[in-house]
């Protein structure tokens, strides 16, 4: 009979080895751009029909990026610049009546008269705060915040594009590139906290020395950890008896390849963008990244001017055709002629 004898002292030198694997930071989740437009219909909210979008999101979504937000402010200024104020419509009401038009596709004016039913003012409304009223033509104006629902008692134009699933409300064209924008502002958003936490783009610590303990290994785990976050690019200090030169590597993940993949997930996400609004980037202070550039960027406005100013203009002329009375006039266009 064989007996097999266990050297507690070698089974000691020799403790139990293990791999460890650890990953740090979670993944961010981005809007999902179907949760905007995946209604399909207007839902019936007690008095009124509700948007058939999302409408809080969109708004959300005015500030998520710059080029988002610069298509939007240069056909808003466009607009502004031509447009020829008037006593019942000042410059400043215009302005929010173009910028709700443009942002939610759906712009309300409130008809304030006098006795005679003469018009005092034009009032523009928020499009956020403003619903359809399920029964006749009215309009009432929701707060969410504080629980209040009011039908308007004066008349309430309302101005937007047709849509093909409903007949209610206008859905913004930009929506089709809603993808884009927030994959532009995730992208920004990683790439802040490539600096702040001092994450990167993440690495391997390979470690091949034996340690004494396995509670050394936590210990280095632990360090590592704690190098990370508010007060990054801190100095580590690790000391290894015996080590050899390559018991400890650091290997990063495709370091270089993450920098140049974020360029180009903007470049690429700044097109889109820039698609779905149909604004030249030269107007917008785009770089080129080609030597050539962007083209002549004076053809490129007066383009601009034909194909997207010029509609948003017949669309809003249409408010004097309700009101009765001319209110709404612009100038004509002509970019200053260079010498």
């Amino acid at each position: 009979m064989t007996e097999t004898v266990t050297d507690p002292i070698a089974q000691s030198n020799n403790p139990r080895q293990k791999v460890i694997m650890s990953g740090f930071g979670e993944p961010e989740p981005v809007l999902d751009g179907r949760g905007m437009f995946e209604y399909g219909y207007c839902p019936m909210m007690q008095d009124y029909y509700e948007y058939p979008f999302d409408i809080d999101a969109v708004s959300k979504l005015y500030r998520a990026t710059s080029h988002h937000t610069s298509a939007l402010i240069t056909k808003r200024n466009v607009l502004a610049s031509l447009y020829k104020p008037h006593p019942k419509l000042s410059r400043q009401a215009f302005i929010k009546l173009v910028t709700n038009l443009l942002v939610f596709d759906n712009a309300y004016v409130q008809v304030v008269r006098n006795r005679l039913g003469g018009v005092l003012e034009l009032r523009a409304k928020l499009a956020r705060n403003t619903r359809k009223s399920i029964i006749g033509d009215g309009y009432h104006h929701v707060d969410f915040r504080q629980a209040l629902i009011i039908e308007y008692n004066e008349q309430v134009i309302h101005i937007s594009n047709p849509d093909i699933d409903q007949e209610l409300y206008g859905i913004p064209d930009y929506l089709s590139s809603v993808n884009a924008i927030t994959l532009n502002e995730a992208a920004t958003l990683f790439r802040r906290k490539y600096y702040k936490n001092g994450a990167h783009a993440g690495y391997i610590l390979h470690l091949s020395d034996p340690l004494s303990t396995p509670e050394d290994v936590d210990d280095l785990e632990q360090a590592v950890q704690e190098s990370k976050g508010a007060g990054n690019f801190k100095n580590l200090f690790m000391y290894v008896p015996n080590g050899k030169p390559d018991g400890v590597k650091v290997i990063p993940l495709a370091e270089v390849a993450a920098k140049d993949e974020f360029a180009n997930i903007k470049i690429a996400s700044r097109d889109d963008t820039l698609a779905g609004h149909r604004v030249p980037p030269q107007l917008m202070g785009v770089v080129p990244n080609n030597a050539g550039g962007f083209g002549d960027a004076k053809k490129a406005a007066e383009v601009f001017y034909w194909h997207e100013i010029l509609p948003l203009q017949n669309m809003l002329l249409d408010i004097n055709e309700q009101v009765g009375e001319t209110i709404i006039t612009f100038n004509g266009y002509e970019l200053v002629k260079s010498d």
